[in-house]
């Protein structure tokens, strides 16, 4: 898969880099081991105060792109953001497949919004980031059409897969899926290093996804 990030996005975001991994999978009914992971990170998050929600570097440098591209962060929350304010308010989190529910773990614990597709959805072999446009269509999970003019966008061949608010339904992951393909998008300085993550990511993916024949690039250094 060739990556290009938008000289827009490079304008907007400076400090811009993603971790792409792909990886052969099985994506199974949440295990008990991987909920009790997330539970007890979803717990420790909530012991913040919500006024320092949005302070977190991570969760802050994603806001300051939003910003920068023209989108209200306040209304159009990070994915990252909104899981960690879930966690402060103590509202308990849906249990879902595995991947999805590790991707959440691995949100919560570095601050990141990341994307994951059913890579075999992905149209073509060219994914782009660029700035979302007035008017352009895009069916979010579970939110139906989103707004997504001045959000962060990864197009495919057919149009946006995935934004820092909401991945797009026809890209979504199922318990059918067996190609993946992560973005995660760190926008700036994060609680974990980019060593740190990628080693949690692999190691969750392989515990609790099956996943083989793994390969992971980053992209915008």
């Amino acid at each position: 898969m060739e990556i290009i990030i938008s000289d827009e996005i490079r304008a907007a975001a400076p400090a811009y880099k993603v971790i792409v991994l792909t990886a052969d999978v099985t994506n199974p009914p949440t295990p008990d081991a991987l909920w009790q992971e997330l539970s007890e990170c979803h717990r420790q998050k909530g012991d913040r105060d919500m006024t320092m929600v949005n302070k977190t570097p991570a969760i802050a440098a994603a806001r300051a792109a939003y910003k920068a591209l023209g989108k209200d962060p306040n209304r159009y929350r990070p994915s990252a953001e909104a899981l960690t304010r879930r966690a402060v308010k103590g509202l308990e989190l849906y249990r879902t497949t595995a991947i999805v529910d590790l991707v959440n773990l691995l949100s919560l614990a570095s601050g990141h919004s990341i994307g994951a597709f059913d890579a075999d959805a992905i149209a073509g072999s060219v994914l782009t980031l660029g700035r979302g446009r007035e008017g352009e269509p895009y069916e979010a999970i579970g939110r139906g059409q989103l707004n997504i003019e001045g959000l962060p966008v990864w197009r495919d061949a057919l149009g946006g897969i995935g934004t820092p608010t909401s991945d797009n339904d026809r890209t979504k992951l199922s318990e059918a899926t067996r190609r993946l393909l992560v973005t995660a998008n760190i926008y700036g300085p994060s609680e974990m290093s980019d060593g740190e993550f990628a080693d949690m990511m692999v190691r969750l993916l392989r515990d609790y996804a099956g996943a083989s024949n793994i390969e992971i690039n980053t992209y915008g250094v």
